[in-house]
C-alpha cells in the first residue's frame, strides 16, 4: 500500500488490500480471511467437527471453493447460514474484482443480500482508502460517521454526535466492562461520561486511539436554531465536524463516481426553484420529500434535523439537463431514537448524473 500518515482503524483490513492501477482495491486472501476473525464465523466449543474442517479449511485458504456438500454438512443451523452469506460476500467480492466495483454493483442492484456487518466493513475500507493522506482527525472522525450509527445528544448548547455502540456500553457499564455492569445494575455506580468531543488539543490522541470510537464529534451550529419558519439553520464554526463531514462525502462522490463536487453546510433553504435533493439517511429523505411535496412537517419531526448542506456540481455538464448549475440540498437527521444512520450509498445512487458513471 502507499504510505500513509496515520496507521488509523488498523482493524478495517486496510493494509491486506493492494490497488490496482486505477487506485482501486483488490481483495486478497489477508483481506478475506479477516472475516473469518468475526464473532458470527469464530468456532465454539460447540462446533461440530464439519464446521471446524470447514473453518480451517478456509482459514489456510480463503479464497478455495467450497463446495455445497461441505456447507451442508455444518450441523448448527445458524453456523451454516453464516457460512453461505460469508461466501456468497466474497464470491461477489471476488467477481466484482475491487472493493469500488463490488459495492458500487451491490447498490445498484437493488438487492442488498449481505447483512449490513460486511457492508460497512467495505464502507470503512473504501474510507480508509480515500483518507490514506489525511492529517485532519475531525475528517477520520466524521467519516465513522457513514459506517458507524451515531447518537446525537444535545448538551451545554452544543449538539454532540457520538458512536452508538460506545456510548450504549459506557452507559451500562461506565467503561468498566463485566464489572461495571454488575455495579450499575445493583446502583453502586452511576454511569460516567468518559468520551471526549474532538478538538485540536486532543486531536493526536484519535489517532492512537482510533478504534476505540470514543471521540465525540461537535456538529454545533454556531447560532441557536430556529425551525419555525421551515428549514433554516445558521453556519457553522470553522473546526466543525459538519464540514469535516462535508470534505469527507465531497471525496466520496469523487473517488466513486469521478465527479468533482463542493458540499457546504448552510444555514436554510429559501431557494423559491428546488428542485434536487437527496438525504443522507431514511429519516431526513423522508422529511425532504414531504417539504418538496408541500405536505405538513411536524415540528417534532422537523426537529430531527442535524444539518442541511448545498452540493454543486464544479462542471454543470455533468449534470441532467433541467437540473444543470442547480445546487443539490442534502439532509442529516436522526431517527425518534436520536440516532443517525448515514446510508453513503444515496450520494451515489441519488445524484442528478448526465449519465450514468
Amino acid at each position: 500500500m502507499t504510505p500513509h500518515l496515520h496507521d488509523f482503524w488498523p482493524r478495517s483490513g486496510y493494509t491486506h488490500l493492494q490497488q490496482n492501477a486505477r487506485g482501486w482495491l483488490v481483495p486478497t486472501q489477508a483481506y478475506v480471511r479477516t472475516f473469518l476473525a468475526r464473532p458470527e464465523l469464530a468456532l465454539v466449543p460447540e462446533s461440530c467437527a464439519a464446521e471446524v474442517a470447514l473453518h480451517e479449511g478456509l482459514q489456510a485458504a480463503p479464497l478455495k471453493p467450497v463446495a455445497a456438500a461441505e456447507l451442508a454438512a455444518v450441523q448448527d443451523g445458524d453456523a451454516r447460514e453464516n457460512y453461505a452469506v460469508f461466501l456468497r460476500f466474497r464470491d461477489g467480492l471476488l467477481a466484482a474484482g475491487t472493493l469500488q466495483a463490488y459495492y458500487l454493483q451491490l447498490m445498484r442492484s437493488g438487492v442488498v443480500d449481505v447483512p449490513a456487518v460486511f457492508v460497512d466493513a467495505v464502507v470503512q475500507a473504501l474510507l480508509r482508502h480515500l483518507l490514506a493522506d489525511c492529517n485532519d482527525a475531525l475528517e477520520a472522525r466524521a467519516a465513522e460517521m457513514l459506517f458507524r450509527p451515531q447518537r446525537i445528544t444535545q448538551y451545554e448548547g452544543q449538539m454532540l454526535a457520538g458512536d452508538r455502540a460506545t456510548l450504549d456500553m459506557l452507559n451500562e457499564t461506565a467503561g468498566l466492562g463485566e464489572v461495571g455492569r454488575l455495579l450499575r445494575q445493583s446502583g453502586a455506580l452511576q454511569p460516567t461520561a468518559q468520551a471526549q468531543v474532538l478538538a485540536a488539543d486532543n486531536a493526536v490522541d484519535y489517532w492512537q486511539a482510533s478504534e476505540r470510537h470514543h471521540f465525540l464529534l461537535d456538529l454545533t451550529h454556531e447560532l441557536t436554531q430556529d425551525l419555525s419558519h421551515g428549514l433554516t439553520f445558521k453556519m457553522t464554526r470553522a473546526r466543525s465536524g459538519l464540514k469535516a463531514l462535508a470534505r469527507v462525502l465531497e471525496r466520496w462522490v469523487a473517488h466513486l463516481l469521478g465527479v468533482q463536487v463542493l458540499i457546504e453546510p448552510v444555514h436554510q433553504v429559501t431557494d423559491s426553484a428546488w428542485r434536487w435533493h437527496v438525504g443522507l439517511d431514511v429519516e431526513s429523505t423522508a422529511i425532504l420529500n414531504d417539504l418538496y411535496q408541500d405536505r405538513p412537517v411536524e415540528a417534532e419531526r422537523m426537529q430531527r434535523l442535524v444539518s442541511l448542506f448545498t452540493l454543486t456540481f464544479a462542471n454543470p455538464a455533468e449534470m441532467r439537463a433541467d437540473v444543470a448549475g442547480k445546487p443539490v440540498y442534502l439532509g442529516l437527521a436522526t431517527n425518534a431514537e436520536g440516532v443517525v444512520r448515514i446510508k453513503p450509498q444515496n450520494l451515489l445512487l441519488n445524484l442528478p448524473l448526465a449519465s450514468a458513471s
